[in-house]
């Protein structure tokens, strides 16, 4: 990059540093998950938070998508949502004589999908064309989504009562698969005092614009990867393909993921270029739940947990680029 587009990355790492303050000051000791959690964002992308139920997957996404002076819905899904409830439908308008569309809440820049495995499969699936190509078809008509545009989708574990595994398909329209996990001490401290009163995420105050946010995604795919870096990239990714302990390695659509997110990672940090560590810190959220444990293999751990230590261990193995 030139020296002024340098300056206006680490400008940006500034107004991004004050965005993770910002959801910070709700989500207490979690700025790993935070920091990736913005690192999606500005890729681009989408992502999954997948926990037990109380540890604060849907304040995170209410909390991001509060920061930015875009429309936000929520939908909560349920084993009796139909698509038409999440897309929208076409009716007859008896006063004009004619069908109009009537768009559903995926018509928003930020959409939370509330416990997306509590739904049937008919009903993930129709997040698929939007998440993946910005739009939706409904009666043979397409219809644009707004820019930005992310679905922050929150789950319960597979193994719980009540629940959908969303399916391969699926997951891989998710750039990031993140876990809160339970917060520490001094942190759960914290959340009771301020949790006294009001909900904290209830007010905040939008610090970033939307035309801000769709700069900073432009942006952070100018960084640089060196042929090296994108070499190391390539034989992690094949290392997934080659392992006998997965059924399943990463396909293509991963190998941009990573890369994209890598991109994120180096602009967060306020960095023109990428380094290995910035595809270490991304490798596992973004590829572990594209990949699919052989049952040959299977330590009877959670499989999530199984998936991400196979790739913790391929991580090791694969030589980083002096």
């Amino acid at each position: 990059m030139l020296d002024g587009q340098r300056t206006d990355v680490i400008a940006s790492a500034a107004k991004l540093d004050v965005l993770q303050n910002h959801v910070e000051s709700v989500i207490r000791g979690k700025t790993d998950v935070v920091r990736l959690a913005i690192a999606t964002l500005i890729a681009g992308g989408h992502l999954l938070v997948e926990d037990v139920p109380g540890v604060g997957k849907t304040t995170l996404a209410q909390a991001l998508a509060r920061a930015f002076d875009s429309p936000f819905r929520r939908i909560q899904f349920t084993s009796d949502l139909l698509p038409s409830d999440v897309i929208g439908l076409t009716i007859f308008n008896q006063a004009d004589g004619r069908f109009e569309f009537r768009s559903g809440p995926i018509f928003a820049s930020f959409v939370l999908a509330d416990e997306i495995n509590r739904t049937t499969p008919k009903t993930q699936s129709c997040l698929l064309e939007a998440m993946a190509e910005g739009h939706v078809t409904v009666e043979n008509q397409t219809y644009d989504l707004p820019r930005p545009f992310m679905v922050i989708a929150t789950q319960n574990p597979v193994e719980y009562h009540g629940t959908y595994p969303l399916p391969e398909s699926q997951l891989d329209r998710f750039l990031m698969r993140v876990r809160m996990g339970y917060p520490d001490i001094d942190a759960e401290k914290d959340i009771l005092r301020r949790h006294v009163a009001i909900e904290p995420v209830q007010s905040l105050e939008p610090v970033m614009t939307a035309s801000d946010l769709i700069e900073m995604q432009e942006a952070s795919r100018r960084v640089r990867v060196d042929d090296a870096l994108a070499e190391y990239l390539l034989s992690v990714v094949k290392a997934t393909r080659d392992s006998e302990m997965l059924d399943l390695g990463v396909s293509p659509r991963g190998s941009l993921a990573i890369y994209h997110a890598a991109q994120a990672v180096a602009f967060l940090e306020g960095r023109d270029y990428c380094i290995a560590d910035d595809i270490k810190t991304v490798a596992v959220p973004v590829l572990a739940h594209r990949v699919v444990v052989s049952s040959r293999h299977s330590t009877g751990l959670r499989r999530s947990a199984e998936a991400e230590a196979v790739l913790a261990e391929i991580l090791r193995s694969v030589e980083v680029p002096l």
